[in-house]
Order: structure tokens, then sequence, then C-alpha cells
């Protein structure tokens, strides 16, 4: 089969064996997004070698589970050992000999075929269609900030970053009645986030509105992302840092002693629940149309990967 392959960080796409399922479950992929994520596992981040890419939908073509059979499906990421205490849970993301689907010691979903657990699974309802299906496990990422930290209709939240995570995240809190704004540096993607009625300013403009929000989110991708957010947070505020990327960030430039003296409150936020996506998606609750640059065939996934990095362009599919 083919697949998007990463060593040493170059890229190539390579015709490798086909998985076995294994105990597994064995997919057929329909459609893979390109992440942030991979592109920073090219540039080195978290020392991955293999097929790249962790956000897909696909068809179970084998499974223990004989339902599954045939059926479309988007899975979660994290594969836990199944033995200890957080597997035991149900909760496998941080499991401590867990792989991660495209990132960690388990070969992703850029390719023609992937292997998952069974219990990773989850079927996509009938009204949703691949190009939204494929977005479950960004979504799932954005929900997943509920997780970590209540958020309600008395709360004023910013998001950091007007790409793909940052619109899906903006478009998510909104759902909870809280007011968000969404800072970013492009006109055109601002007005994804606007036409939901969701405010938005760029950051140049925000110089009078330090120590204004509750919450923060940071899902710039950048390393500066973090000292803007901070300056935002009022005394007591939540810092959330979804942004992954390769290299040191700027701690330098932080005024570490706000932690202290404003009681800052910094929360990490990596992988949420597929099921809240599932609902949303089945909703039609977010815009994802808009969030829909390009696709292209995975034999071209080098020439996808380097359009995806480019600035302005959203998500980027791939069709195998």
């Amino acid at each position: 089969m083919k697949a998007l392959r990463v060593d040493k960080k170059k890229l190539t796409v390579r015709e490798i064996e086909k998985p076995e399922a294994g105990g597994e479950a064995l997919v057929r992929v329909l459609l893979s997004g390109i992440c942030n994520t991979d592109l920073e596992i090219v540039r080195g981040y978290a020392g991955f070698k293999g097929t790249i890419g962790h956000e897909f939908v696909g068809i179970v073509e084998e499974s223990s589970e004989r339902k599954l059979v045939g059926q479309r499906v988007v899975g979660e990421i994290n594969a836990g050992c199944g033995q200890c205490e957080l597997c035991s849970a149900g909760d496998p993301r941080h499991c401590r000999d867990r792989t991660v689907l495209g990132i960690l010691g388990r070969d992703g979903a850029h390719a023609e075929f992937l292997r998952l657990p069974t219990i990773n699974l989850h079927p996509v309802p009938d009204m949703v269609v691949e190009e939204h299906a494929v977005f479950a496990e960004p979504l799932a990422a954005a929900c997943g900030i509920m997780e970590r930290v209540a958020i309600d209709k008395s709360h004023r939240v910013a998001v950091i970053g007007d790409g793909k995570l940052g619109l899906l995240c903006a478009q998510a809190i909104a759902l909870t009645g809280a007011g968000v704004l969404l800072v970013g540096k492009h006109a055109e993607k601002l007005r994804i986030a606007e036409r939901r009625g969701i405010e938005t300013a760029s950051p140049r403009t925000m110089a009078g509105r330090k120590r204004e929000f509750d919450v923060v989110v940071e899902a710039s991708g950048s390393p500066s992302g973090f000292v803007g957010a901070l300056e935002l947070l009022r005394p007591r505020g939540t810092l959330v840092l979804k942004s992954t990327f390769q290299g040191p960030g700027k701690v330098e430039e932080i005024d570490q002693a706000r932690f202290v003296v404003d009681e800052i409150t910094i929360l990490g936020s990596r992988c949420g629940r597929f099921q809240p996506a599932l609902d949303l998606l089945n909703k039609g609750a977010i815009d994802i149309d808009s969030l829909i640059s390009e696709e292209y065939s995975l034999a071209k996934g080098v020439h996808a990967m380097e359009r995806a990095g480019r600035k302005g362009v959203l998500k980027v599919l791939l069709r195998p």
C-alpha cells in the first residue's frame, strides 16, 4: 500500500506492506487530514519515524466486533496498554505505555490502511459526510478544553490563533454561551468566526485589553503565543495551552512572577473525547466547510504537506 512516511526529517510517499489486523481493527482509510502536528513531526517534533497522520475517516475491513465491519469510523489516537489503572478506567490518553497514531510508536493515517484497537473506533453518523467526519479528532481536541476547565456564559474567553485549531476552539467554546474573542492575523480566517457571531481582533488592537479575560486558549502554534496569551489573563485566570511545536519556547521573555502574584492557572490540553465532537458534527453545529482549503491524492502527499505549511492555507485533505 501507499503511505506518507517520515524518516530523519525526510518525507516520502512509499509502497510498504499493508498492515495485518493482529488482534486490532484494520481500517481502509477514506480520507485523512493534515494537521500542524504532522508538519512539526517532519521538523523533528516527537522524534517519530514512520507513517504520519492521525486525523481520518475510514471503513472497517476486519475487527473482532463483527458489527463494526463495513462501517464508517473515526478513531481515538491513543492506544493504551489495556492493563494499567488509566486503561482500566477507560482513559488511555496518558497510559505510560501507550502508542499514538502517527505520532508515537504506531504508523498513522496518511496511508491506504491503518490499524487501531477496536475500542478506539467510533461509528460515524449517517448524516455526517466524509469531509466533516475527518475533523472529528481536531474538534474533539477543541471540545477537550471543556474537560480541563469549566466554561459557561459568565466567562470571557480569548482564543489566540486563527488557524484550524483556533477556529474550532472558538466555535466549540462559543456554544457554551461564553463571550469569545478570536485573535488572529488573517482577515479571511477571522471572517469564518465572525459569521458564527464570534468577536475577532488582530494582535495589534489588543494592547488595551490586557488582564480582561477569565480564560485564554493559546492555539497559535507558535512559541510567542504564550507571552501574548498571558498578557490577556485577569488575576486568577486560566491559561490553556493547545500548541505543540518543535524547538524550545521563549521562556525567558515571560514574567514568571505573574504566575505567583496573579495566581494564574496553567493547563495543558491535548486530546478530547470523540463523542461530543461527533454529536456537534451530526447537528451541523460547527462550520467545517470553511476550514477546508484543498484536497490531494495520497500519491501527492509530499506536495500536499508543502501546501499545508503555506500561510493562509487551512485544512488540506488526502484521499488514498
